[in-house]
């Protein structure tokens, strides 16, 4: 049976999908462009200037380009104070974009002249973070567009497993199911992971750690274990040190950030003092159990490991205040980001960026976690160095 693309597409994480985001002046015709390209009224269109006052993003599918999310934003010559906040909020949504549209007010065939200051300075940070921009004029065909956004796939990241797995391979996958895990259903990361080992013609065996033991025994020696970073100590008891050990937020630091950055970020942990700052920050945003990860399970683990009372802060979702020009007081001294997930490789690796230009350094959840519990993440071969 044909699948239903629509359902297809409703089902592609964000992390996934191509980031289109358009960009101009008050009153350019932004929004009634993302509502031609869309389909749909996703955006309020109005003669008033600066009718659209947040970023407004809506899912959608471009072949051959595949899912993309479409992103409205504000005009950048906001004037005033809330107008400034606004052209800052809509130049922070280029962390994300993988393709940019200036959306020019003037007609097409008409002399656009100099550019103004506000698109020059547009241009130049997608210059900087080397983001392609395409230019649409008042009455260019909406169809032309699409056609060249569709030719502009950006590059695939990474894999996850597929370079580290042959066919007929077993792999096991230990998933803890606690309090703190989604009812009815297994993480994103956990089920990325064991989707692209099917692709990859391996059989993946999902456990709990309770369970780990046992599983071993019934199986033939797997080509290595994953785990959830959570259970990395008692994981890491159970599994042979002949049996290669992984987790999936050290997977997730390979595909969507820089694996050898967090590993050299991870050595800042031991040296971390009374009183230092710690930024934990989540690319999405839940509901917090009663024993999160985030905000009370780190934090312990890591008062543990380097015998210091530290202080905290948390972001989450679009939120990073290392890229924020607004942010006052002074930096953290480490900065701990989870897998990401749910940000695209360009985002995660613009956080990464702007921890290093912060001289800030930063490290996963994964790498963070097994080296606390005595495990040592190794940035070639994605797998924990063990006893």
């Amino acid at each position: 049976m044909q699948q239903d693309s629509q359902t297809d597409m409703n089902a592609t994480p964000s992390g996934s999908r191509t980031r289109i985001s358009f960009f101009g002046l008050r009153n350019a015709g932004k929004s009634t462009l993302v509502n031609a390209v869309t389909g749909q009224q996703v955006a309020i269109v109005s003669d008033v200037a600066g009718t659209t006052t947040d970023p407004v993003s809506k899912a959608m599918e471009i072949l051959p380009l595949g899912p993309c999310l479409v992103t409205d934003t504000a005009g950048l010559d906001d004037e005033g104070e809330l107008g400034a906040m606004r052209v800052e909020k809509s130049l922070a949504v280029l962390a994300a974009t993988d393709i940019a549209v200036w959306v020019d007010e003037h007609p097409a065939g008409e002399a656009a002249g100099e550019p103004s200051a506000h698109e020059a300075r547009f241009r130049a940070e997608c210059a900087k973070r080397g983001i392609p921009v395409l230019t649409y004029r008042r009455g260019d065909s909406v169809e032309a567009l699409k056609a060249k956004l569709a030719a502009m796939a950006p590059n695939e990241p990474p894999p996850l497993v597929a370079d580290l797995v042959s066919p007929g391979d077993f792999v096991v996958c230990v998933c803890p199911i606690d309090g703190s895990a989604p009812k009815g259903r297994l993480i994103l990361p956990q089920q990325q992971v064991i989707r692209e080992l099917l692709d990859c013609g391996c059989t993946a065996v999902v456990c709990q750690p309770s369970e780990l033991a046992a599983t071993l025994r019934a199986l033939q020696k797997p080509r290595f274990v994953v785990t959830d970073s959570q259970a990395f100590e008692a994981v890491d008891a159970i599994v042979p040190n002949d049996i290669p050990l992984t987790s999936f937020s050290i997977l997730f630091a390979r595909q969507k950030g820089d694996l050898a950055k967090y590993c050299e970020g991870a050595k800042a942990m031991k040296s971390l003092k009374d009183g230092d700052t710690v930024l934990i920050s989540e690319g999405c945003t839940h509901h917090r159990q009663c024993n999160d990860i985030g905000t009370v399970k780190l934090p312990r683990w890591l008062e543990k490991f380097t015998g210091k009372k530290l202080r905290y802060e948390f972001s989450s979702g679009n939120d990073f205040p290392l890229m924020s020009a607004r942010r006052e007081g002074p930096l953290p001294d480490l900065v701990i980001h989870c897998g990401g997930c749910m940000l695209t490789r360009r985002a995660v690796l613009a956080r990464i960026s702007a921890a290093e230009a912060a001289g800030v350094p930063i490290v996963n959840y994964g790498v963070a976690i097994a080296l606390m519990h005595g495990i040592v993440a190794h940035p070639g071969t994605c797998m924990v160095e063990r006893g």
